[in-house]
């Protein structure tokens, strides 16, 4: 049975009633970058009443993630791909207004993976998870202590395999994987090379504490830069782009090198299609590589162990981590575009 209503819920209760949301859904799959067009504003949308175990929030941040490119085209992928006229998935922090759910109450700061983009959603008790929002800025469990950190934290010490000593080069280095993928490698005692599309995000790179940095879009030939700031090859390789960056570090690997295969924003024009490029089968072969795709879920049974090794990077003074926010719901499709297009510079959030 659904707990009874506090006082404080009872005057949220009566608040909501006049309460309308706003959320943004598919309109249809882009045949290529995909545009605004492809996207929608829904405006002054009724809230369902709640039903057993659920809970209403009002958002405060939205997660924008590249990975909803791969969910907005027909193509199969690891999960379900969103229709034309579905909510477009978001994670989001908020606050609990209405409960039905012995869980929660009103007034609770909990996350979900399951918000979308939205300002309102209605979710099960199973969705949600409460988060200590005093000691911990909320937003951080969307960046470093949310899906891009613990993405950071297992792809280079789980499916990397980062020792002291070696050489590890991370594309989009200053993005919300990145800044902290760097960072976890720079406590193990590597060797860090960035590789970044603007000065600017350089810059912020050298300040993360890593070793070396490429802007890639300022340099003629991308694959003998990292032979100079490789001169022993690349042992590991955080590679969240693909594309021509890809192929490049593919040329300077090291006996033994491991490729840990997190994105594919490179793909954005052409997901679906044939991704096509040099082959480098003769590396893997000489190098006795490996290449190995993973997903942050495929570790779920120890999130908090990596919750725990950066939080503990993060109490020791040094962690860095920038946000690139924007205010408001309307933005969130924008956003979304700005970070295809390589113009974001940190982790971007929407502050609703």
């Amino acid at each position: 049975m659904a707990q009874k209503y506090s006082f404080l819920e009872y005057v949220k209760t009566f608040m909501t009633q006049n309460l309308t949301n706003r959320r943004w859904v598919l309109v249809d799959y882009p045949d290529s970058m995909p545009s605004e067009d492809n996207f929608d504003l829904q405006v002054g949308l009724d809230i369902p009443p709640l039903k057993e175990g659920e809970v209403l929030i009002s958002a405060d941040y939205l997660s924008v993630d590249p990975y909803v490119r791969g969910r907005i085209s027909p193509t199969v992928g690891y999960t379900a791909g969103v229709l034309p006229g579905d909510l477009l998935p978001a994670g989001g922090v908020g606050e609990v207004i209405q409960s039905q759910s012995n869980m929660f109450k009103a007034g609770d700061i909990v996350l979900s993976s399951s918000f979308g983009w939205q300002e309102y959603a209605v979710l099960n008790e199973i969705e949600v998870r409460k988060i200590d929002a005093e000691k911990i800025p909320r937003q951080a469990y969307l960046s470093y202590l949310g899906m891009p950190g613990l993405t950071a934290y297992f792809g280079l010490v789980k499916v990397g395999g980062a020792k002291k000593g070696e050489t590890v080069i991370i594309s989009a280095a200053s993005g919300a994987v990145g800044q902290v993928a760097g960072q976890i490698a720079n406590s193990i005692g590597c060797k860090t090379v960035a590789i970044v599309s603007s000065d600017e995000k350089l810059e912020w790179c050298k300040e993360l504490g890593y070793s070396h940095g490429i802007n890639y879009k300022k340099t003629a030939n991308l694959s003998s830069e990292i032979q100079n700031k490789c001169p022993k090859g690349v042992d590991v390789y955080f590679d969240n782009t693909g594309g021509p960056i890809n192929d490049a570090v593919m040329e300077n690997l090291n006996i033994n090198a491991r490729i840990a295969v997190c994105g594919v924003i490179a793909l954005a024009d052409r997901i679906g299609k044939p991704d096509i490029g040099p082959r480098y089968w003769r590396q893997i072969l000489v190098n006795r590589a490996t290449i190995t795709g993973f997903l942050v879920f495929d570790f779920a049974e120890e999130f908090k162990k990596a919750e725990n090794y950066i939080w503990n990077l993060v109490e020791k003074g040094n962690f860095k981590f920038k946000e690139d926010t924007s205010d408001g719901i309307n933005t969130m499709a924008s956003a979304f575009l700005d970070l295809l297009h390589s113009r974001n510079f940190g982790k971007r959030l929407i502050k609703i």
